[in-house]
């Protein structure tokens, strides 16, 4: 095949990747209306939770690493958590510069109180759709995860 044309799977994955885009934004624009009177965004959400769910204390290096996304961008949001009191930052015996970020008490209430927000709405979200349906999506994108964090990025691939 013609490496400029697109193969079936790669036409159905673009219009899958599209379908993602569209849904990312929303799915963040929901995310806002819910939190928003807890204070919270999406992203605010997000890191919360990631501070929130880890099994140990991260740098914001390693969190932004598990979440895919830029370090500066991560960095920016855990400093805004910070000054509004719902993480602080505790010293890393590993590393004295990359400080550990842990959820405070004020933290966990506010994450606590977003995922009393969120039952609800992802129950009515998800009604219609089978949770085979659901695993399998799942399974699709991780695979496709996988592959694009094993190949760096795609300027290499050029």
């Amino acid at each position: 095949m013609d490496k400029t044309q697109r193969s079936p799977a790669a036409n159905a994955l673009t219009d899958l990747m599209l379908d993602l885009f569209s849904l990312n934004n929303r799915l963040l624009a929901a995310g806002d209306r819910l939190v928003a009177d807890l204070g919270l965004t999406s992203a605010r959400w997000q890191i919360l939770g990631s501070v929130a769910e880890a099994e140990r204390p991260q740098p914001v290096a390693w969190l932004a690493r598990d979440l895919g996304a830029n370090r500066q961008n991560v960095q920016r949001i855990v400093n805004d958590l910070r000054q509004e009191g719902l993480v602080a930052f505790e010293p890393n015996p590993r590393h004295r510069r990359a400080q550990l970020v842990v959820l405070t008490g004020k933290g966990r209430k506010t994450f606590d109180a977003a995922m009393r927000l969120q039952a609800p709405w992802v129950n009515e979200l998800s009604e219609g759709l089978r949770v085979k349906d659901i695993q399998t999506t799942r399974r699709v994108l991780t695979a496709l995860l996988g592959k694009l964090e094993g190949s760096g990025n795609a300027e290499e691939h050029r």
